[in-house]
């Protein structure tokens, strides 16, 4: 990209030396909401009063329905998980309600078993471990973020419609695609995508962070936060998002964005939910195909994490699904969920963390419902005050 079109692509977005952000199709205020949450507001880092040690969680629903067959049982699925989990630990007991996809992936965030079908597409009235945490631990909209596959369902788990919680205490949420909205791809389809070839030419695209100023009447970012925006936006310009494809992409993109969310932001919390692997309806091999590629960008993920100073030994992993699928196999070689079996009703929970045991495999039964207390416990040291679940003390230390 020459000098003159990447004026043209910066002015396109409004994105000139001095300009305020504003995304294709939004206002400065809204793109900047966009990329900041709901509540442009600043708030201080609170320490977990728990240990010294756990700073960030990432809890990544597996979900679309994922039975522990294809993962425990079969290793060479999952090579990264596995991995991670018999240096973690591997819970193969874990039970869940639920056969709907939302009501049960958002149960993983709520701590409640959460009624909602497969068509619903109104918030929950059972506050989230987001709000919870941002409202219990003052932290501010770039400490807890959603990144999704599961289209406008999954964006509802940002906040639910309770009234001492909701939009106020949201997660940030962006969806599979990241910053790669229609938009924005037709303005990188016309003036051409920027690429890093030089010292100068990142010089110029670091300018992105320099263009972006608060909203009117929003408070001023602070310097750690500027640079977390600057290098989020430059990740997923120069990045490789935009071009993954095929079986299991929006999965994909879903994790590639919470690895850089995490990179770039540090967030107490990251969620990421996944929703591909309900392609098993129509195809056992394509499921098992999206298990893997689901495994290999989440060992890329927690390979980051490990050479990142600031997040090694600071963050904990959990991955579990939402539910399982059938015990055989329907008419079209695939995999429904609605049989009752044990395979549907129990999965599994792998996590890895400096405040969890090493190599433990946890015999009890636990619930899907039990990681949101757990996750608050770990990182408030209080128990939640509103959930069904329990804080699973076999997984702490």
């Amino acid at each position: 990209m020459n000098e003159s079109t990447r004026r043209r692509f910066l002015t396109g977005l409004g994105l000139t030396a001095g300009a305020p952000l504003a995304l294709p199709g939004f206002s400065q205020a809204a793109a900047y909401r966009a990329l900041l949450g709901v509540n442009p507001e600043v708030a201080g880092r609170a320490p977990s009063p728990f240990g010294p040690q756990t700073e960030h969680v990432v809890i990544v629903a597996f979900a679309g329905g994922v039975r522990k067959k294809e993962v425990l049982e079969a290793a060479d699925n999952a090579p990264n998980l596995n991995a991670i989990g018999r240096s973690g630990v591997i819970a193969p007991r874990v039970a869940c309600q639920n056969l709907g996809h939302y009501g049960a992936a958002l149960s993983i965030f709520t701590g409640h078993h959460e009624a909602m079908g497969i068509r619903d597409n109104e918030r929950g009235l059972n506050p989230t471990l987001f709000e919870l945490l941002r409202k219990d631990m003052s932290l501010g909209p770039a400490d807890i973020w959603l990144s999704t596959s599961s289209g406008a369902q999954g964006r509802l788990f940002a906040h639910s419609d309770h009234p001492e919680y909701g939009a106020d205490f949201a997660a940030n949420v962006l969806d599979g695609d990241g910053l790669f909205n229609v938009e924005f791809k037709r303005l990188l389809e016309s003036f051409g995508k920027p690429k890093v070839d030089s010292d100068q030419e990142r010089a110029v695209l670091r300018e992105l962070g320099d263009a972006m100023r608060p909203v009117e009447g929003g408070t001023s970012l602070d310097p750690d936060q500027l640079r977390g925006i600057s290098n989020f936006v430059l990740d997923q310009l120069t990045g490789n998002t935009a071009r993954i494809t095929g079986p299991g992409s929006g999965d994909a993109k879903a994790i590639r964005v919470g690895a850089n969310i995490l990179k770039n932001f540090r967030p107490r919390l990251l969620g990421i939910t996944l929703q591909n692997h309900d392609a098993a309806h129509g195809s056992f091999n394509g499921y098992v195909e999206i298990i893997r590629r689901n495994d290999e960008e989440i060992g890329k993920l927690w390979e980051m994490v490990q050479q990142d100073d600031a997040l090694r030994d600071k963050t904990a992993l959990l991955v579990l699904p939402e539910f399982g699928r059938d015990k055989d196999l329907n008419e079209r070689n695939g995999l429904d969920h609605g049989d009752q079996s044990k395979e549907l009703h129990e999965v599994f929970l792998i996590a890895k963390g400096p405040d969890m045991p090493t190599g433990r495999v946890i015999s009890e039964s636990i619930s899907t419902i039990d990681v949101a207390p757990t996750v608050y416990q770990l990182l408030s040291g209080q128990r939640p005050p509103r959930t069904e679940g329990r804080v699973l003390r076999s997984l702490l230390r």
